[in-house]
């Protein structure tokens, strides 16, 4: 057996000085990839969170795979966006995860929280005013870094999940709120790391607020912008940068539209002068095609998950950008 000589000794003890404490590091798991790189933020320099679904796959049709229950059977905390979105992850929490701390970050105080739109048409459409609401206006996260909490939503209810619309990621500070609860439900599971984890989300919510800034700057003459989408997976995006989509071809995920509801939004594209159709790169282009057929509109493929985009640290800051460049591109 080799052993180090008390110089070398001396040498490996004082190479650990100034790390931070690793010992008790919590195991964490994350659902989706915005999600994880908002974690990953939180917790370098510390330890690196897991990803249960996979890049590109569906969150609310997704089969957990023997890997990833594992991955949660040994989590120590799990933080996802909430059940509205991945409803496997909910049930397999209850089986596999029960002793585990679950952050779910719709219900985090102080999220921006929008109605699913229901109808065919958005917004102006009907003459509805927009209104937003928070978990708790006070809360700590998003006032505190100069922001409001207002956001956009119809009067549509009575959808499956309460009527809430799980994408809430693509809300800025919704990202900002969350960061603060990450960190402070992890510096509670690793107290020797707490400050890290505060300093690492300070450091991230201003990096984010940046972001927010810059897309602000590019989208500030698009408020006018023409556009459905196939399906409204983008609502809190547009209600922070004061973009208004006059309606979405599909009800909800996975939902095929109906034959009424395309004529409805053909008829709309015509009397609009619609220029734009934003799609998810999951939706098949066929059925867009044939929705369009004989208009001239672009379509601009979006994937709120950003399936196809680097996962890591900057994960995030780089969906919002690629969410505002097909925005642009509209106008």
């Amino acid at each position: 057996m080799t052993r180090l000589t008390p110089f070398c000794a001396m040498l490996a003890a004082c190479a650990t000085l100034g790390l931070p404490a690793r010992a008790d590091v919590p195991r964490v798991v994350t659902d989706i990839t915005p999600v994880h790189a908002l974690v990953l933020q939180v917790m370098e320099g510390v330890g690196e969170p897991d990803l249960l679904l996979p890049s590109g796959a569906d969150p609310h049709g997704h089969s957990m795979r023997p890997s990833e229950a594992g991955a949660l059977a040994d989590a120590d905390v799990v933080v996802w966006i909430g059940e509205a979105l991945t409803p496997s992850v909910s049930s397999s929490i209850e089986t596999l995860a029960a002793d585990a701390v679950s952050l779910p970050l719709i219900d985090v105080p102080g999220t921006t929280i929008l109605a699913f739109r229901e109808n065919a048409l958005f917004g102006d459409a009907h003459g509805e005013d927009d209104h937003g609401d928070t978990h708790d206006d006070d809360a700590h996260g998003a006032d505190d870094h100069g922001h409001d909490a207002h956001a956009h939503e119809d009067h549509d209810h009575g959808h499956d999940h309460s009527g809430a619309d799980p994408h809430a990621w693509l809300d800025p500070r919704n990202a900002i709120v969350w960061l603060d609860a990450i960190a402070e439900t992890l510096a509670e599971q690793d107290p020797a790391n707490a400050e890290t984890y505060r300093a690492n989300a300070d450091t991230a919510q201003a990096a984010i607020a940046e972001v927010e800034a810059e897309i602000a700057d590019q989208l500030a003459d698009a408020e006018d912008l023409r556009f459905v989408v196939f399906h409204d997976a983008f609502q809190y995006f547009e209600a922070r940068f004061d973009l208004q989509a006059a309606g979405a071809l599909a009800l909800a995920d996975n939902a095929s539209p109906s034959a009424a509801r395309l004529s409805e939004i053909r008829d709309v594209i015509a009397d609009r002068s619609i220029t734009c159709a934003v799609a998810e790169p999951q939706y098949d282009p066929d059925l867009i095609a044939a929705v369009f057929e004989g208009i001239d509109v672009e379509t601009m493929i979006v994937d709120p998950l950003g399936a196809d985009l680097e996962t890591g640290p900057g994960f995030y800051a780089d969906l919002l950008r690629a969410a505002a460049s097909a925005f642009a591109r509209c106008g």
